[in-house]
């Protein structure tokens, strides 16, 4: 008999930790993925309190997310579109280009707690439309510890050099 940690745990075991910036964004999020031995699949929980969002509009040209709505009420944008979400809807966020760029916004007066799933691929490479920037991640992807990360950048296409350039 082993006394390693079975592959389950009980959203009320869960440890949240705040993350917040200026007055749009502010989230409460519990990883779950590596309490219960997840490899290739990242799972977190999210709460998000009325008016806010977790993060900025986005999209993973890699990565694929998935969110299942647990409470609550909001907003889903994706690509040009903007559409209402409510407990029990499931929503897929593909890898792509800008037109899977995706943000789930709290319009709700409760607040609204979602899972969120995630391939872990890595590197993976990101583009965040309203800001125009992109980030790379090399080491762990989106959501894995930070601390495994080889390589982190984030900037803009403006800034763009050419390949033989100081060469």
């Amino acid at each position: 008999m082993t006394n390693e940690q079975p592959p389950l745990v009980h959203v009320d075991d869960l440890s949240f930790a705040e993350q917040s910036h200026g007055d749009s964004f502010q989230a409460r999020i519990a990883s779950i993925a590596s309490l219960i031995g997840g490899r290739k699949l990242g799972y977190r929980l999210v709460e998000v309190p009325p008016g806010k969002r977790a993060w900025p509009f986005h999209h993973h040209y890699v990565n694929e997310e998935m969110f299942f709505i647990l409470e609550g009420e909001g907003e889903l944008r994706h690509g040009q579109g903007r559409h209402p979400i409510r407990a029990g809807h499931v929503i897929a966020a593909p890898p792509g280009d800008a037109d899977q760029a995706h943000q789930l916004i709290n319009t709700g007066s409760q607040t609204l707690r979602y899972l969120a799933v995630s391939t872990m691929e890595q590197p993976d490479v990101f583009g965040y439309p309203d800001s125009d920037k992109f980030g790379v991640f090399v080491g762990a992807a989106p959501g894995g510890p930070r601390s495994s990360r080889q390589f982190e950048f984030f900037g803009r296409k403006s800034s763009e050099l050419d390949y033989w350039e100081g060469e």
